[in-house]
């Protein structure tokens, strides 16, 4: 299986799991995000990864990683990066020994990715909904996050943004 497959498995996946399909962010999240940029959001993604996810043993596993209070918290149950036992469920990373460098940034990629949801979800209402929509606006926070989307939008559906 190749990379962009495995991705295009797993964020099916989320998409169709009720609860991990449920987590969108609110409005102070894409505040934040606007504020901050996406690097240093994603350099937090980095560093919760290293702190909450990577040990070889967490003492609260299951409870690291908050419900609510910063958009990478919500990313992270969105794209079940959000505790080890999630990461072995969905991730196929098994518990008990320390994530390598190249585990970690993988999940980090995938929280990252997490854009291409939004844009799957969008593109699937409109076919489901012909007509009903004139125009769908992206809210984009910088323009590496415009390049997530049109590279997704690109690929997926063969459009530009």
């Amino acid at each position: 299986m190749t990379k962009d497959e495995w991705y295009r498995q797993l964020f099916e996946r989320l998409d169709n799991s009720k609860f991990r399909s449920s987590f969108h962010l609110k409005q102070k999240d894409i505040d934040y995000i606007n504020k901050k940029g996406l690097e240093t959001i994603r350099q937090h993604a980095k560093d919760f990864i290293t702190k909450r996810e990577a040990p070889a043993y967490i003492a609260n596993d299951g409870k690291q990683t908050p419900m609510r209070g910063h958009p990478v918290f919500i990313a992270q149950h969105a794209t079940a990066t959000c505790c080890r036992e999630c990461i072995r469920k969905w991730h196929k990373m098994q518990p008990g020994k320390e994530l390598s460098q190249v585990q970690q940034d993988y999940l980090v990629d995938v929280m990252e990715l997490a854009a291409k949801i939004a844009v799957r979800t969008v593109a699937r209402f409109l076919q489901e909904n012909p007509g009903q929509f004139d125009l769908v606006e992206w809210v984009l926070f910088d323009s590496y996050t415009e390049s997530v989307y049109e590279a997704e939008a690109t690929l997926y559906y063969n459009i530009r943004i």
